[in-house]
């Protein structure tokens, strides 16, 4: 264990997409909900719980989902409406957490390590949590623990709506029964080669020699071997408005060339975006930076649902400065900036009734990936 016990809640909103489409339209609940593109060659972005026991699950095909479950009910999805109450829920946890990180569009981790000494750890999550449904009317799971793997664990056992509390003693007895799958980062690859090791539950991952997970696995066994014994010294990254990502260009001599200018603006949106695709991150907040050869200095911003997508992005950027520029006067320096930054991938391709636009974008990043990030641009950045 580790040498110095902390406290972290994990707050994980149960079914968020389906949870908020209900909000709007309280008719669903109680029903097979599926979310997603609506065509067969969509795909399942999010399914309620009524739906996934005819076994449906995230990233399926939507015709195999229609096959299974005729009788649920289809949405296209609404990237806008999620983005909103994501930002809602964060809202209420800023207020009161004194150290929280934003983990996805609906996970939070919250160190709350030390506030024994004024209240209840438990308490006051229990407070929080019961505080965020009544504002917004969304059924969320927590966990406390003393780390962040255990708390996310924690979090997906209590679902759906629940709270746990797994205290220092008995993380090892919490654990050691459940599905390695449960382990947070074991995907399909890692699951099947664990299980023809004969490995099914954490309580036997944990006890292979952590050797041998390392031969097999590389640093990748060490850490899983950790998690299923409970470690995991991860901080809890503090989320600030100063996340971003951006670029600037000072130009050798002003100008006024706004077709130009906008053929910049374009190819810095494109390179700081495939940067957020690298990164594994989504923005939702958009800035647009000018300076005129008088020094004064004028920025615009905008939020967005979140994204990482080129072509939405370039459409916000583009938008923003045709706002900003106003008084025709030389300019000497332009910037962007995408702030408000959280880990995940692109959510906006599974409500898209074809997924030939998200195969462009992993087909442009792979080439740019093994070849520089110039190799593939679009002609007007050129």
């Amino acid at each position: 264990m580790e040498a110095v016990s902390r406290n972290i809640i994990h707050m994980d909103l149960d079914t968020f997409f389906v949870s908020v489409e209900r909000l709007v339209n309280p008719s669903l609940v109680g029903k097979p909900v599926i979310i997603g593109g609506t065509s067969d060659r969509g795909v399942v972005a999010s399914c309620s719980y009524e739906a996934r026991k005819f076994g449906i699950s995230s990233a399926m095909p939507m015709k195999l989902a229609r096959t299974l479950c005729s009788h649920a009910i289809y949405i296209r999805g609404d990237m806008e409406l999620y983005s909103k109450y994501s930002h809602l829920v964060t809202d209420i946890i800023a207020d009161e957490a004194p150290l929280f990180e934003k983990a996805s569009i609906d996970e939070h981790y919250i160190d709350v390590t030390g506030m024994d000494r004024f209240f209840g750890c438990l308490k006051w999550s229990q407070e929080l949590r019961q505080k965020i449904v009544k504002h917004t009317g969304l059924p969320i799971s927590s966990g406390l623990s003393v780390n962040k793997t255990v708390s996310k664990i924690a979090a997906g056992e209590a679902k759906p709506n629940g709270e746990k509390y797994i205290p220092d003693e008995i993380v090892r007895p919490f654990l050691f029964p459940l599905s390695i799958r449960k382990i947070p980062m074991i995907g399909d690859k890692t699951y099947h080669l664990l299980r023809s090791m004969g490995i099914i539950t954490i309580g036997t991952l944990a006890e292979i020699p952590v050797e041998m997970m390392e031969k097999v696995m590389g640093k990748n066994g060490i850490i899983i071997w950790k998690k299923a014994n409970g470690i995991d010294s991860t901080p809890v990254t503090p989320y600030a408005e100063s996340k971003s990502i951006s670029t600037e260009k000072t130009f050798e001599q002003d100008t006024i060339d706004v077709v130009r200018l906008k053929e910049i603006l374009t190819a810095m949106v494109e390179k700081i975006a495939y940067e957020l695709r690298s990164q594994e991150k989504l923005t939702s907040c958009v800035t647009v930076k000018i300076r005129y050869s008088n020094f004064d200095t004028h920025t615009q911003q905008q939020h967005i649902p979140y994204t990482s997508f080129d072509h939405e992005l370039i459409r916000v950027a583009l938008d923003l400065f045709q706002k900003i520029y106003q008084r025709r006067m030389l300019v000497r320096l332009i910037g962007v900036r995408f702030s408000q930054l959280v880990p995940g991938v692109q959510q906006l391709n599974l409500f898209e009734d074809t997924p030939e636009m998200t195969s462009l974008y992993m087909a442009m990043d792979r080439i740019r990936n093994r070849f520089g990030r110039k190799a593939v641009r679009r002609a007007v950045c050129l």
